[in-house]
């Protein structure tokens, strides 16, 4: 088997285990008896993320040039922050991506992970919704049967009752629960499904390494993390408790899980394609519901079920290559600019 295969699939596995791990250890990390403040992690996550991915730019910066002592520190720092680095341009993804993170820890205690796993894939609706605006790209009728088919699976899974943490409250409190777990899962969404777009946008114009990108994201979410998250809203219970306050190695596990995700994705999109991601993505929220029965006790109602299977379909659909035609001058996409072109 090719090396590029063997990446491929194993990024997929990969992708399919860490999706699960992830959604579990947070959750489970945030119903302990002893809880840590979630922007410490969120922060510390963020500064594992810049270590890794700067080392990461400078083996392979020296790998290309040959030798470590053609590379020097005022070239890293003109790679980073340089004129031709864009570097500003990406404290809008980076701030987005923040407000993502300290959400998904909020969700985590009001969502059972099912509901959580479920309820994300909104973010498709989200992305098609910018991508039509700020890339100007054509959605087709197939993803746009998907997309609302998405929301009506989202809406049957919304009827299930949770786990034993969840439906060991009273219906009221659950209800507040489930409205404000969703309400943060909508935000995430929306902060992580223009982040996305925008972020695209942004890397077709550069030539930046993906590696020199994770260091700047991670940089510019640090500094305000710690500063917004760390000393303004949660500076008076760190003061009075400690950074690492409430620390297990349930919250080590998570800001693991946490720093993997960007690398993980990384592989992924360079050797795999879009359909086999939705597989990989599909699979893992059936393993997820699976394991969650076994391990919370999560109740999987017949409305859950027709819910989630409709949401993994509209996900392939979604996904789903655009159907060509074949022309006298080739195969071409039936879309309206490469008509024009054929008429021209």
């Amino acid at each position: 088997m090719d090396i590029n295969e063997i990446i491929k699939w194993g990024s997929l596995v990969a992708l399919t285990i860490h999706n699960n791990l992830t959604v579990f250890i947070m959750r489970y990390s945030k119903i302990l008896p002893e809880q840590y403040i979630s922007s410490t992690a969120v922060v510390c996550a963020e500064i594992c993320k810049f270590a890794i991915s700067l080392i990461l730019h400078i083996i392979f910066r020296v790998r290309e040039l040959g030798s470590i002592k053609k590379y020097n520190l005022k070239m890293l720092v003109n790679e980073l922050f340089g004129t031709e680095s864009d570097a500003l341009k990406t404290l809008v993804p980076a701030c987005l991506y923040l407000v993502q993170n300290n959400l998904q820890y909020y969700s985590m205690t009001k969502l059972d992970p099912a509901t959580f796993r479920i309820s994300s894939q909104i973010k498709h609706v989200i992305i098609a919704f910018f991508t039509v605006v700020i890339l100007k790209r054509r959605i087709y009728s197939h993803q746009w049967v998907s997309i609302f088919l998405l929301v009506f699976g989202i809406i049957l899974v919304q009827f299930s009752k949770g786990d034993k943490t969840t439906s060991s409250l009273s219906s009221q409190d659950a209800l507040i629960n489930k409205s404000l777990g969703l309400l943060s899962v909508f935000i995430t969404c929306l902060s992580s499904g223009f982040a996305g777009v925008y972020f695209e946008k942004m890397l077709k114009k550069t030539k930046v390494s993906p590696w020199a990108r994770n260091v700047q994201l991670s940089l510019f979410s640090v500094i305000p993390g710690y500063i917004i998250g760390c000393l303004i809203i949660d500076g008076k219970e760190i003061r009075e408790k400690g950074f690492f306050s409430g620390y297990s190695r349930w919250t080590i596990y998570s800001i693991m899980c946490q720093t993997l995700t960007g690398f993980i994705v990384v592989i992924v999109i360079k050797y795999a394609d879009n359909i086999l991601k939705s597989f990989a993505n599909s699979i893992s929220i059936i393993l997820g519901c699976i394991a969650q029965y076994f391990i919370f006790g999560f109740d999987i109602t017949i409305t859950f079920i027709v819910g989630c299977f409709i949401v993994l379909y509209s996900s392939y659909l979604y996904g789903k290559p655009v159907k060509q035609k074949r022309y006298k001058y080739g195969l071409i996409e039936d879309n309206k600019e490469n008509m024009e072109e054929l008429k021209a």
